[in-house]
């Protein structure tokens, strides 16, 4: 394992807090957004913008090659599943508060470790069972039957979570075939293209203030990629990973101050629950275990 200095893991642990406040300010902004236009129209224009700017970086630099893959066929469905994700959360966000949103897209490293023993050949401990029933135990306390969340919407995020578990396993086996930079791009244009596909049929010309939002949108989904390709370069990703769960405050904040919402009792619980379980998964990896972590966010 590389070792990394103490300045170079605060400069890690930095740029991974800018781009989970990153994160979570996109997803405030497309609960936003989503409340005036289609999340069709909402989800392409942050695609393009995002896509576009990249283009922009790497192509000076890489030229076509940027292009090039060997597992064109993965690039594909890494990019179909990117674009379910985004659909499927941003679609409950109009109708769920954003830390509860958010905490239920951090199933993820649960549902990836349950996957990874039929789909990865890795072998899923007692332990790791135990954290992922721990995870969807949270979840019931949150939504609780009969509650406010309880409501067909929020199948829409656990779907996110499952279609984001699709995403991260398919991005564990392109890591060892293509770069990132080439995987990060063509997902990109993969959702650029089938969302242009249909958000001509969803066009609402957007305000000049919407506009400036929506620009705000791509920039920061590009921003926060980056920052965190920064982070993975001064700091291991077990080290990393437990900071990534900051993106629940960032959320629960952001939606306070924006929204209004704050969490009930069972909200919060539910949340300290998943979080814990997610924890205790990313413990277990770091005691020699591979199980794929919540490695690139919304």
């Amino acid at each position: 394992m590389i070792q990394y200095s103490k300045t170079q893991l605060f400069q890690g642990i930095l740029c991974m807090f800018g781009a989970i406040f990153l994160f979570a300010g996109s997803d405030a902004l497309s609960k936003y957004l989503a409340g005036f236009y289609a999340v069709v129209m909402v989800i392409w224009i942050r695609y393009v913008i995002h896509s576009g700017l990249m283009l922009a970086v790497l192509l000076p630099r890489k030229g076509l090659s940027i292009f090039k893959t060997r597992r064109p066929g993965l690039q594909l469905l890494r990019g179909l599943c990117m674009v379910g994700t985004n659909m499927l959360f941003i679609s409950a966000l109009r109708y769920i508060p954003l830390a509860e949103g958010t905490a239920i897209i951090y199933l993820t490293p649960l549902i990836v470790t349950a996957l990874s023993g039929p789909l990865l050949g890795e072998r899923v401990t007692l332990l790791q069972w135990i954290a992922v029933l721990l995870g969807f135990t949270g979840v019931l306390v949150m939504l609780r039957p009969g509650g406010a969340l309880f409501t067909p919407i929020s199948i829409l995020a656990i779907g996110a979570a499952f279609t984001f578990s699709l995403y991260q396993l398919i991005t564990h086996k392109l890591n060892a075939i293509d770069s990132t930079a080439t995987t990060n791009l063509i997902s990109g244009l993969v959702g650029s293209a089938v969302l242009g596909c249909i958000a001509p049929f969803f066009w609402q010309t957007p305000s000049a203030y919407h506009t400036l939002l929506l620009l705000g949108l791509g920039i920061s989904a590009l921003v926060s990629h980056l920052l965190m390709t920064e982070a993975y370069h001064h700091a291991n990703p077990s080290t990393l990973a437990p900071f990534t769960y900051g993106q629940l405050i960032f959320a629960g904040l952001i939606g306070y101050l924006v929204f209004g919402h704050v969490p009930d009792i069972y909200g919060l619980t539910g949340i300290a629950i998943i979080c814990a379980s997610g924890m205790l998964v990313l413990w277990h990896k770091s005691r020699g275990i591979a199980v794929e972590a919540v490695k690139d966010p919304l």
